[in-house]
């Protein structure tokens, strides 16, 4: 079967590969795409795939924006890192949703299932689609996170953050006088996070609205930022994200 890989993580994109490659079904992998606008353009361009396999939250956007734009055919698995959202309105078009790090035999589970299934997706319902992004944008909104701190864990506010970075498998978040390291991958935290005051710039920077100093154009049709404290850190806002970015100040 002739598959397709939505996921903007390269490291989640290898490891779900390797776990295909460990189970009895023969297959193609056509193309691996890392943001909304490149799914846009591959699912006008080409004939549909046996299966997709499709994060949630991509480089430039939520997945399920690409079903405003376009209408995907395939047969859908979502891939998500959690699940509190409205999974069950996932399954109007999609075979499964796996949960990440995803489980092998969560993943013979969901290809059995779609095998016994052998049918295409129904297009997504407008209201259901408004539904789900609306969901996925306004998560409830966290006051507080656990850092460490020498040998054990302290509560900071989430208002107090000004920026967090990956960096070598580390999350760090940056307040005005000090930097933690924080327990959750960079996606689970944004997950987790008010929309509305943090922004992901890109796949290893979430910046919160109220640090930025300064905005200015960045070459190949990129934003740079200006934070405070921005220690040895460069924000540059990635082509993909612009003009989201861009709507995201405006609000």
């Amino acid at each position: 079967m002739k598959i397709v890989i939505v996921e903007d993580e390269p490291r989640a994109a290898r490891q779900l590969e390797n776990l295909l490659h460990k189970t009895t079904f023969d297959f193609e992998i056509l193309t691996v795409i890392d943001s909304v606008e490149d799914s846009v353009s591959w699912f006008q361009k080409n004939i549909s795939p046996d299966l997709v396999f499709m994060d949630i939250q991509l480089a430039d956007g939520l997945s399920f924006e690409i079903f405003q734009k376009t209408e995907v055919t395939a047969p859908i698995i979502f891939t998500t890192a959690f699940d509190q959202y409205a999974i069950q309105a996932f399954k109007v078009n999609s075979i499964d949703y796996l949960l990440k790090p995803i489980k092998q035999n969560d993943l013979d589970a969901a290809l059995h299932k779609f095998s016994r299934s052998q049918s295409p997706s129904n297009p997504i319902e407008a209201n259901i689609l408004k539904e789900l992004l609306s969901s996925m944008q306004t998560p409830q909104e966290r006051s507080g996170i656990l850092v460490k701190e020498g040998s054990g864990f302290v509560q900071i506010r989430i208002s107090e953050l000004l920026y967090m970075y990956s960096q070598d498998s580390i999350t760090f978040g940056i307040t005005h006088n000090k930097r933690y390291i924080i327990d959750e991958t960079l996606d689970q935290l944004f997950d987790s996070l008010d929309h509305t005051k943090f922004y992901k710039i890109n796949r290893g920077q979430i910046i919160s609205k109220i640090a930025i100093q300064k905005i200015e154009p960045y070459f190949n049709h990129r934003v740079k930022l200006t934070l405070l404290n921005p220690r040895d850190q460069e924000f540059i806002v990635s082509r993909q994200k612009t003009s989201d970015f861009k709507d995201w100040m405006n609000k």
